[in-house]
């Protein structure tokens, strides 16, 4: 599907979709559990995968309104009957990959083409060091993958600045084991806050799990049991930042985003990065309310190396910054659904931008940049086409975005979120 957009204004008020960070350990903590109720969860094509894997391993999940009614497998996963397919989503298959290691026999994951090509050698070394079996098919530490448990816990050492997923899956799975998980980590963790979610997660299903000296460390033979036997998942930063973006850039009047409350979410920095660039922005938290208004931006530096989502967002806000923006620390952010950083440089510069694209930066110059419209590819990326369209907004004529639909994975309503707030967009 392609969007094509206008230069617009917008204005009013938008809600937030459901975190997808959170909903995806929830399904699978719901799994892990007796079962639970999962409230206002985000139901996009990658959570999906999370729920259509928890049913492989002999769960069920049922979707109502604004809810969904696990059936966990109380931490006994069965061997699933089939291939698990982790579509498109990274998370997905980290998460359960680690779940297979419990399993009593050989579990085989794979995924689409892109989710093919990402690693995933660091999390299987983990679950041989656990005395597991864990093989690429192919060798390269890319899915297709075999797993064969059950593991009974211990010490794994893993780098932490390639994902902190691989973390994530362990901690989950490392509950369930008899002997726990103790995770030296090798290298500097990036994504850190996202370890941080998974944690406040297992304490609301009543599991411990703590940072040590040298890592993390998750007891064994814990249950997984939510109080009142509910989650709700909090607002999403990571979808917030686009409307966030088209209220700095294109909102006069003001752009009121709701379902903002504060959590874990590394990517709230999103209001922080605003802040330094100078954007008219205030965040009531206890009403969980962003009101920003269009606003003249002024280039900053950020780091992206615990928040490697918001660098398509950053990117398109340093193209109408006044000076330069720097994105540093960003080589971990190559290795998404696609390389966002290639993505964005390539693509912004299509439109007009003038960027400098190093190993681990992005520089965007702002000053030396004026939007125009354009065709330009969302690389079956809903990070790149959300930015793109945000982006399409303030650029002079129409802007073409091709594979509008992978919004689907995150944000499934952006379009009409965007529409209800003034936006020019028209999909065909």
């Amino acid at each position: 599907m392609d969007v094509h957009v206008t230069r617009s204004t917008v204005e009013g008020m938008a809600q937030a979709p459901p975190s997808k960070s959170y909903t995806h350990r929830a399904i699978l903590a719901a799994g892990y559990a007796d079962g639970a109720t999962v409230r206002d969860p985000l139901v996009s094509a990658d959570t999906q995968a999370t729920m259509a894997a928890v049913e492989a391993y002999g769960g069920s999940v049922e979707r109502g309104e604004n809810r969904l009614e696990v059936a966990g497998f109380d931490g006994r996963p069965d061997v699933p009957a089939d291939i698990v397919d982790c579509a498109n989503s990274g998370t997905t298959m980290r998460l359960v990959t680690a779940t297979a290691a419990l399993a009593d026999g050989i579990t085989v994951l794979t995924g689409d083409s892109s989710l093919r090509s990402r690693p995933q050698g660091p999390l299987l070394d983990g679950i041989e060091q656990l005395d597991g079996r864990a093989e690429s098919t192919r060798g390269n530490g890319q899915a297709p993958l075999v797993v064969k448990g059950p593991v009974d816990g211990g010490p794994v050492s893993i780098p932490g600045d390639v994902s902190s997923q691989y973390i994530t899956a362990l901690l989950m799975a490392g509950a369930i084991t008899d002997e726990g998980v103790e995770i030296d980590l090798e290298t500097e963790l990036k994504s850190a806050p996202y370890v941080d979610i998974t944690i406040e997660v297992l304490e609301a299903f009543g599991v411990e799990a703590v940072s040590t000296a040298d890592g993390f460390e998750v007891p064994g033979r814990q249950t997984y049991e939510p109080e009142g036997g509910e989650y709700a998942v909090p607002g999403d930063f990571s979808s917030m930042s686009y409307l966030l973006a088209a209220g700095a850039l294109a909102a006069p009047g003001g752009l009121t985003v709701t379902s903002a409350h504060p959590s874990a979410q590394g990517d709230s920095a999103i209001v922080e990065v605003l802040e330094r660039m100078g954007a008219d922005i205030e965040w009531d938290r206890d009403a969980g309310e962003i009101t920003v208004r269009q606003s003249d931006l002024t280039g900053v530096e950020v780091s992206v190396a615990d928040t490697p989502d918001l660098l398509p967002t950053i990117a398109v806000l340093g193209a109408i910054a006044e000076g330069d923006t720097r994105i540093v620390d960003c080589e971990h952010v190559r290795y998404k659904e696609t390389d966002r950083v290639s993505a964005m440089a390539e693509e912004l510069g299509a439109m007009g931008a003038n960027l400098t694209e190093q190993q681990d930066t992005l520089t965007i110059h702002g000053s030396d940049t004026d939007l125009s419209g354009a065709i330009v590819d969302g690389r079956a990326d809903h990070r790149i086409v959300m930015s793109l369209v945000i982006a399409g907004l303030v650029a002079d004529g129409e802007t073409t975005v091709g594979g509008a639909e992978h919004v689907d994975v995150s944000f499934p309503d952006f379009f009409d979120v965007l529409e209800s707030i003034g936006a020019d967009v028209r999909r065909e």
